[in-house]
């Protein structure tokens, strides 16, 4: 009696302590890959910023370096426990499917960050118009975009959302153009009035000269001669320049005396005989 019971005890020792060993092991190959994982992930970011990759992608690709490296450190440790990884990966395969199907929108966000990514429609930084939101493109990720607003609201736009719409760019050809409309009244100096709109255009150092701004009578409306007033900027710009010519242009004519007219009517009283 006295033998059996050394030797189940030997047996619960022998398996306690080497079950104890597995468990450290594995806590060990879970937090020294973690570490590994994430210089990896670091040195992978240095060496694709360093090497002029877009932002962008380089955020885009070491976030999904990040996942895999980090489900084969778990699985590592996971086989260090003496679990079946091949069955493991088995029923984790089998759950991702079921997953897939209740997830086919996040799966659809994911698959369409990849296309922004790879096709660039837009990029960080620049000034675009997508799902109806205006703003500057603050990041691609994996299932989502963040655009900027000119209030400086963030917008979490599904990836989804923004390749099911038009995408206005207005930074992709590294310029744009403003159209603004100018009225003046039928009894002022056209020419004079021209003038003064090309003076104020070519003064400013903001507006390009090449493509070169232009200046024309666009038509002669109900209560006014209207200018198009057309010129090419940076899109960073835009703001500034629309406020200032507006501005320029109100506080010039009235300097010139230069009418510029609004609607109105005039009312005629007939007293009956």
């Amino acid at each position: 009696m006295d033998n059996l019971i050394s030797q189940a005890l030997t047996f619960l020792t022998t398996t306690g302590v080497s079950f104890l060993v597995r468990i450290v092991t594995a806590i060990l190959i879970f937090y020294v890959g973690k570490w590994i994982a994430k210089r990896i992930v670091k040195f992978a970011n240095t060496s694709m910023t360093k090497g002029g990759m877009e932002d962008t992608l380089v955020k885009f690709l070491t976030s999904i370096m990040d996942v895999a490296l980090m489900t084969l450190v778990i699985i590592a440790a996971l086989s260090r426990l003496g679990i079946q990884t091949a069955s493991f990966i088995a029923v984790l395969g089998a759950a991702g499917l079921a997953v897939g199907f209740a997830l086919q929108g996040t799966l659809s966000n994911f698959a369409t960050g990849v296309m922004i990514v790879l096709f660039r429609p837009i990029k960080a930084g620049q000034l675009v118009e997508v799902a109806g939101v205006f703003g500057r493109v603050k990041e691609v990720q994996i299932f989502t975009t963040i655009i900027l607003t000119p209030q400086n609201k963030q917008v979490i736009i599904a990836n989804s959302n923004v390749l099911a719409g038009n995408i206005v760019n207005y930074s992709a050809e590294g310029h744009i153009r403003l159209d603004l409309v100018f009225g003046i009244g039928y009894d002022d100096d056209l020419r004079k009035a021209k003038r003064i709109l090309e003076e104020i255009v070519a003064s400013d150092e903001r507006i390009l000269k090449d493509p070169a701004p232009t200046v024309g009578v666009l038509e002669l409306g109900d209560n006014s001669v209207n200018f198009a007033v057309n010129s090419f900027i940076d899109p960073e710009d835009y703001r500034a320049v629309l406020f200032d010519l507006h501005e320029r242009v109100k506080l010039r004519f009235d300097e010139e005396g230069i009418s510029i007219p609004y609607p109105q009517r005039d009312v005629h009283l007939y007293q009956a005989s």
